[in-house]
């Protein structure tokens, strides 16, 4: 019953609207001060590998699959993450503020939330992995007053997908019409 008021209420995709575009600020900000600030990811990975996330009471990592890839894939290739971590900020940041792909943005940035927490950093990740899970959630409806209005059906009609009750061609309505 939530989930299908979250995906289909048009008074829900309003309140995305809010939520998309503070979500959204919050990543452009965060990806424009790392690409105009000489961000280098250097320091807090290799703070990620000598102080990973570990149990108090036993010491032992609690994220040890993290820490391997932090340390042997993340760590040499620093320069590539030194790209895509602020340009990931700002596209995700974009996409939830146009409401354009906005599933796909809230997944990317609950992606590099969990990333950042797995590494110990918590600060507001935890305020952004909620609101994003919501916007996940909601789905197409979180950008039903955005780019999504226009693009999604666009999108499907180019690569001949269905709408997921397989009824008929998506329409910018969300109706299904017979063909």
């Amino acid at each position: 019953m939530m989930l299908a008021w979250l995906k289909n209420n048009k008074y829900v995709a309003m309140l995305m609207v809010f939520v998309r575009v503070y979500l959204g600020y919050q990543w452009v900000v965060g990806g424009w001060h790392k690409l105009t600030g000489g961000f280098d990811a250097t320091g807090f990975l290799t703070n990620a590998i000598n102080n990973p996330v570990a149990d108090k009471t036993t010491q032992e990592l609690v994220y040890p699959n993290f820490v391997n890839f932090i340390e042997h894939f993340a760590m040499p290739n620093v320069k590539l993450f030194n790209f895509i971590i602020p340009i990931g900020e700002l596209l995700v940041g974009i996409g939830l503020i146009v409401g354009g792909l906005t599933a796909a943005a809230a997944f990317f940035g609950l992606l590099m939330n969990f990333m950042f927490m797995f590494a110990g950093t918590l600060n507001t990740n935890p305020w952004l992995v909620l609101l994003g899970g919501i916007v996940l959630i909601a789905g197409t409806n979180a950008g039903r007053y955005g780019l999504d209005y226009y693009l999604l059906p666009l999108l499907r009609k180019t690569l001949k997908i269905r709408k997921p009750d397989g009824g008929g061609k998506y329409t910018p309505t969300g109706t299904a019409k017979a063909h």
